[in-house]
């Protein structure tokens, strides 16, 4: 099983659809359509199957106080949202459980554990 840790503002920044104008708006969004993916598999970005034992998600500033849909736990981060998720992951690596991080901020990958 595969632990999936999602940085969320880089998600949700990643699409134009107006996301700054309600940041709690477009994460509570982003959680809901990440939700249904507990227990699927998917093809991960190695060509690998992915099948997904948790979801655990990184929110930060404005949108930290969103609601955790469930099945997914929600991690606030107190103060910058970079170092929560490369905690996080540093946490989750030592759980034993694959891990797949979802990020395109290459600073941030280069601070997550080699997996």
């Amino acid at each position: 099983m595969t632990v999936v840790l999602v940085d969320v503002a880089n998600a949700v920044g990643s699409r134009p659809d107006g996301w700054w104008r309600d940041r709690a708006g477009a994460t509570t969004r982003l959680l809901d359509r990440l939700a249904p993916l507990l227990g699927t598999e998917f093809t991960g970005p190695d060509g690998a199957t992915v099948s997904v034992g948790a979801l655990v998600a990184v929110v930060e500033g404005r949108a930290r106080h969103v609601a955790a849909p469930p099945g997914v736990r929600v991690v606030r981060a107190e103060g910058n949202g970079d170092d929560a998720l490369a905690a996080v992951a540093a946490e989750l690596a030592d759980g034993g459980d694959a891990l797949l991080v979802v990020t395109s901020d290459r600073g941030l990958r280069d601070r997550l554990p080699a997996t």
